[in-house]
């Protein structure tokens, strides 16, 4: 492979899916632009895909490309611009006892009780609540993706309350999914995930964390508009969210 990235991608092979239902407004079509899944060389490719608003899931690098909808928007936060505000201090104040450990992209019996219990608590219906082991490593663990599990455990206890399935490239961590105890919703472990992986990125001089899609006006979505700076992918480029809205 050359060093050129438009010498690697000239062969570069993409597919649509067939429409589906959308994640996030199930009323509405959606479909998606995949690379090749079977190309050997999707590893190579994958740092270059996020850059351009791809996404991993299992082994499929995917970017939402739905006829007459632009919701779905790519960002990303810059790790060394990052300034935790009031509410997010307040939640690592919140969760002091709260430890964070980085462990290989592996299922355990612990780990996928937890993913089960927030499947039902929070998708009940959407027909993720019906996931198993299979369907477990099928979604986050990527045959070919450098990845890890971050895990939240209490200090004390050694409870286990969140699972941050985390992907690495050279230059930055992308955060795949979080599941976390839905009986300990009021203590913000999704915002405390990111917070420990935006830590993980600054330790290791990383210098994006990328976070999927936003949607504007999407409940499910506004937490991470509360992450900044916060830049997005208009398509062309990155831009600070604040200095317009790419959607």
């Amino acid at each position: 492979m050359g060093t050129d990235p438009r010498q690697d991608t000239d062969d570069l092979r993409l597919f649509h899916t067939g429409e589906h239902p959308c994640g996030y407004w199930p009323e509405r079509p959606a479909r998606d632009l995949v690379l090749d899944p079977r190309d050997p060389r999707l590893p190579h490719w994958y740092p270059m895909a996020l850059g351009w608003g791809f996404r991993r899931s299992g082994d499929i690098v995917y970017r939402p490309h739905c006829h007459g909808c632009r919701a779905c928007v790519a960002v990303r936060i810059p790790v060394a611009r990052f300034r935790p505000d009031r509410s997010q201090r307040r939640c690592i104040a919140r969760n002091r006892g709260v430890a964070a450990r980085i462990l290989p992209a592996e299922r355990s019996d612990e780990h996928l009780a937890l993913y089960r219990r927030y499947l039902l608590a929070r998708h009940r219906g959407g027909g993720m609540d019906g996931h198993g082991a299979s369907e477990f490593e099928q979604f986050l663990i990527g045959r070919w993706s450098d990845s890890r599990f971050m895990e939240l455990r209490e200090h004390d206890s050694h409870r286990l309350l969140a699972v941050a399935v985390t992907d690495l490239t050279d230059d930055a961590l992308s955060a795949v999914y979080t599941f976390f105890d839905p009986d300990l919703a009021t203590r913000g472990l999704g915002t405390l995930a990111i917070l420990h992986q935006l830590d993980w990125a600054r330790r290791e001089g990383r210098r994006h964390l990328y976070l999927g899609y936003w949607i504007a006006g999407h409940r499910k979505m506004e937490y991470k508009r509360r992450f900044r700076p916060l830049e997005a992918f208009d398509g062309r480029q990155w831009c600070d969210l604040d200095h317009g809205d790419p959607a």
